[in-house]
Order: C-alpha cells, then sequence, then structure tokens
C-alpha cells in the first residue's frame, strides 16, 4: 500500500498550496490520517490531522487558522489546504494513515507514510 502526496511546490509568502495525498487501494477509508513536516535539520512536525469520517481535526498552533484538512474517502484521498503561506512553513510535507480511526499528533501514532512532497516559501 502506498501513499503518494503531491501539491508541493514554490510560493510566495502570502500564498497558498493545496497537497494531495491517495491511497493506492482502498485501504484507509476508516484510519484516522495526518500530516507532518520536516524542515532540513529539524525534527518531524506534526502539521494536521483528521478522524476517519473527517468528523474531528486537529491542528498544530502553528497552522491553526490558515491550514485546513479534509478528505474524500470515495476517493482514498486527504487534503491539506494551506492559505496565508510563510517562510517559516517551508519543509517536506508528509501524509500519514494513524493506526486507528483517530488521529494524534504523535508520529509513533501512525504506521503508514507518504514519501512526501516539498514546499518551499519565498520571502
Amino acid at each position: 500500500v502506498q501513499l503518494q502526496a503531491s501539491g508541493g511546490g514554490l510560493v510566495q509568502t502570502g500564498g497558498s498550496l493545496r497537497l494531495s495525498c491517495v491511497a493506492s487501494r482502498r485501504t484507509f477509508w476508516n484510519n484516522g490520517m495526518g500530516w507532518f513536516r520536516q524542515a532540513p535539520g529539524k525534527e518531524r512536525e506534526f502539521v494536521a490531522a483528521i478522524s476517519w469520517r473527517g468528523g474531528n481535526t486537529y491542528y498544530a498552533d502553528a497552522v491553526k487558522g490558515r491550514f485546513t484538512i479534509s478528505r474524500d474517502n470515495a476517493k482514498n484521498a486527504v487534503y491539506l489546504q494551506m492559505n496565508s503561506l510563510k517562510p517559516e512553513d517551508t519543509a517536506v510535507y508528509l501524509c500519514a494513515a494513524a493506526r486507528s480511526a483517530i488521529a494524534g499528533s504523535l508520529p509513533e501514532g501512525y504506521n503508514y507514510w507518504g514519501q512526501g512532497t516539498q514546499v518551499t516559501v519565498s520571502s
């Protein structure tokens, strides 16, 4: 099973990007899903998570009010809409499938990871 992330790119401060993560098959419809990011020289950082039906969402304080996570189980996909981007948002963004229906902020709670997509925000 693979998680394929896409949608990254280069954007100016204040711009927007929409990341997508698609599962290779219908496996994670009943799992929570999350987005993490990792900048060079830094540890992996939680960004956002969503429960299996999409009824519950969680965000890191650094992105709250700017990013929105959503999912479409019919398409085996999870999305991250990123608005008002800042240079400190620059990182590789990775999607992950949680071990249970509720996704949290700890990487240990996830057992499938995508390969990541690069987001670069210029000042």
